[in-house]
């Protein structure tokens, strides 16, 4: 697996299918391994932030989450082939996992949300198994119960959707201390494995347009949405400039 880096973050320069494959082969071994899905917005948030930064550049496995950080890769050494959603690659892993065995934990969201993405989950992987839930509304006493949770659950798989940078900051703090194989940031993927929000159209998906529909669909987005052309700015002028 060759490495593109990309304003300082590494990414895996893996096919979606390889992808899932590590991941699998993450949660067969004996340590524990993480997985970040950065986009534009996180590594544009990870240039101004330096522990954001160390903590992707910790990861057992950064991959493209956006089709930005593809677009961008084409002005390094190392352009990246294909893009890895994180919620495709999460779906490939659950496929995998229903007849494997393996047990995960969903942590994060709004109230109600995990439990109704663990069943919806399981209801489409037969096999798979959704040991645990928790919201992402949580204090520090809430906390350690959580934590005290997952270790006495045991799940393979912990996915934490609480948003970025605190998602891949939370997995960074506590997994020494977790009880897991394998931990993955999935931001809002609850939110549509719950039904609550409709991913975008397989057209939107095959044309690198999903950015495209979220806009259209959701408006609010607009702002943060700005990060991608400034990220390609700043790609392109690292590029001809350097740092």
């Amino acid at each position: 697996m060759s490495i593109c880096r990309i304003l300082g973050v590494p990414f895996a320069d893996i096919t979606p299918e390889e992808a899932v494959s590590r991941a699998v082969s993450c949660l067969k071994g004996n340590g524990k391994s993480i997985i970040y899905t950065p986009n534009p917005e996180m590594v544009m948030e990870a240039r101004k932030n330096k522990e954001f930064m160390e903590i992707l550049n910790s990861s057992t496995m950064n991959v493209p989450d956006g089709i930005g950080i593809v677009y961008g890769s084409r002005f390094t050494k190392n352009p990246i082939k294909h893009r890895v959603a994180g919620y495709d690659l999460v779906q490939g892993i659950f496929d995998k996992m229903k007849d494997m065995g393996k047990t995960a934990y969903f942590f994060g969201g709004a109230p109600g949300v995990t439990d109704t993405a663990k069943e919806v989950m399981e209801a489409k992987y037969k096999g798979l198994k959704v040991v645990g839930t928790a919201n992402g509304y949580f204090d520090k006493e809430r906390e350690k119960e959580i934590i005290a949770e997952i270790n006495e659950l045991k799940p393979d798989l912990l996915l934490v959707g609480i948003g970025f940078p605190k998602q891949e900051k939370w997995i960074y703090d506590h997994i020494k201390e977790l009880n897991v194989k394998l931990a993955i940031g999935v931001g809002g993927s609850f939110d549509v494995m719950s039904g609550n929000v409709k991913r975008a159209p397989q057209f939107f998906i095959d044309h690198g347009l999903e950015w495209f529909y979220r806009l259209i669909t959701q408006p609010s987005r607009f702002v943060r949405m700005l990060q991608l052309p400034l990220f390609m700015l700043v790609v392109i002028k690292t590029k001809i400039f350097g740092k």
